[in-house]
């Protein structure tokens, strides 16, 4: 064999071109079920899972799915977000320009309201560093037909700061803070008081740990500067959160 003949023998193989569309699914269990620092699951246990959807353009779909709890939502005991959008980078700077729709099933029985949100978002994130705007398109929750006489909710923004470092070896660790404005009949009264909130603010601190079998363990400490009243208990308060999930 001469040495240009061994030579290409030897040369590896090319690698295979990274596809145009990839399908990724998540699923996981918490302890709690936190949207921006409130408990949707009148803190009980929740399961979650979804999909997403992803071109090499940026284009991505996906949705996520958990259980709630009934009493918080007019009937419906499920939560199915769906959302789109599309992602790039300029230079070292990451942006995310996208909607996100709540969709609660089962709720407006027995002449109940239907509840219902969809959301314009837009991200940047710098290193370990995001921040988001979220801002709804109508009435927030439909929060004026659930508790008529404070007015229409539109323009409840809100900002979502979030930090996440690799520590090594599978440990991370992750923190973030949000504040939520509120409008109209979206506002609240916190237990035992009576004046009327037209913002909250929550935040977290969280270390993971990634197993090599693809799982990832969570625990966290979730806190509000609210205390909400849930069915039984208040569900705005500081507590831990541990989860267990994976992306397959």
């Amino acid at each position: 064999m001469s040495t240009l003949a061994h030579a290409q023998s030897a040369a590896p193989a090319a690698a295979a071109p990274a596809p145009d569309w990839t399908v990724t699914g998540n699923l996981s269990l918490a302890s709690d079920y936190r949207f921006r620092g409130i408990s949707q699951t009148n803190k009980q246990p929740a399961i979650s899972g979804g999909f997403d959807v992803a071109h090499s353009s940026g284009f991505y779909i996906g949705n996520w799915n958990s259980n709630i709890d009934s009493d918080f939502f007019q009937g419906a005991n499920i939560e199915m977000d769906f959302y789109g959008g599309y992602k790039g980078t300029l230079a070292d700077f990451g942006y995310d320009l996208g909607a996100i729709y709540y969709y609660y099933p089962g709720s407006g029985r027995a002449g109940q309201t239907k509840v219902k949100n969809t959301e314009l978002y837009v991200g940047g994130s710098y290193g370990p560093v995001s921040a988001k705007f979220y801002y709804p398109l109508s009435d927030f929750f439909n929060a004026e037909q659930i508790f008529p006489g404070g007015g229409n909710a539109g323009g409840s923004y809100y900002i979502d700061l979030s930090g996440a470092y690799d520590l090594g070896s599978g440990f991370g660790v992750n923190a973030h803070v949000g504040f939520q404005k509120l409008k109209g009949s979206a506002k609240v009264t916190e237990i035992g008081k009576t004046a009327i909130e037209n913002d909250i603010i929550d935040w977290k601190i969280g270390f993971t740990y990634g197993f090599s079998n693809g799982f990832v363990a969570a625990v966290s400490y979730i806190d509000t500067n609210r205390s909400l009243a849930g069915v039984t208990r208040n569900i705005s308060n500081g507590t831990g959160v541990v989860s267990l999930s994976k992306t397959f």
